[in-house]
């Protein structure tokens, strides 16, 4: 795996541990150029910063040591864990995103993101579930890297959760279904929403999980094919 060094200045002093790395947070960069995106990458008063970025054409580059912190994931919980730059590591694909004409990830770029996080796993012993999407992390900021990331495919090679096809969907749906549907989301690992309190931010979280899990459906309605899949997530 080739990788090229261009380094940022935008992460914090002090180093952590090895162990303390246990998260790889997927995003895009959401700019009409690659040239833009690593000029804002790179300059102190943007405040922003990745680990890696990888191109369209496939190359990686590194903008800052695994063991630096970087400042890419922002406000952000999942589990137990809160603001994640501290222990994750931060990967930006080369996309224009929603605002500037969303694309399809090139094949050469999740080849090569398939290489790297194969290389990050194993190093840092990265679970399996822990690698995500920013929008997982960040539901009410975030929509990267958007309902076009192949998540699927990255979890036949092991990264991340998918889940079986439900076969029939039967028409009835109990009328616990949306408290149901939250506790699942909590056990998942989802976060920035109540149980018991119904908040009109509800529906960016549901998008949240439907880019990620059901990128074909992104409605933001809890029907019945969103809470099967996030009831087999939890199980």
């Amino acid at each position: 795996m080739s990788i090229i060094f261009h380094f940022s200045p935008n992460f914090s002093k002090k180093k952590r541990k090895i162990k303390d790395i246990k998260f790889v947070i997927l995003h895009y960069t959401g700019m009409q150029s690659e040239i833009e995106s690593i000029n804002r990458l790179k300059n102190p008063r943007s405040k922003v910063s990745c680990h890696y970025l990888i191109n369209r054409k496939g190359k990686i580059i590194q903008m800052v040591k695994d063991r630096n912190i970087a400042w890419h994931a922002g406000k952000s919980k999942w589990k137990k864990f809160k603001n994640l730059n501290h222990c994750s590591i931060g990967i930006e694909l080369v996309n224009k995103g929603h605002k500037f004409g969303y694309q399809e990830y090139s094949k050469k770029q999740i080849n090569s993101l398939l290489k790297l996080c194969r290389y990050l796993k194993k190093k840092y012993s990265i679970k399996k579930e822990n690698f995500l999407g920013h929008s997982d992390i960040a539901p009410l900021r975030k929509i990267d890297p958007g309902e076009k990331f192949p998540w699927k495919k990255l979890s036949i090679h092991n990264f991340g959760r998918w889940y079986k096809e439900p076969k029939q969907i039967k028409n009835s749906i109990k009328k616990k279904t949306e408290i149901n549907f939250y506790n699942n989301l909590k056990k998942i690992g989802y976060r920035y929403f109540s149980n018991s309190k119904k908040s009109s931010k509800n529906k960016k979280i549901i998008k949240s999980f439907q880019q990620h899990y059901l990128p074909n459906n992104v409605t933001g309605k809890i029907d019945k094919k969103t809470y099967i899949v996030s009831h087999f997530l939890s199980s």
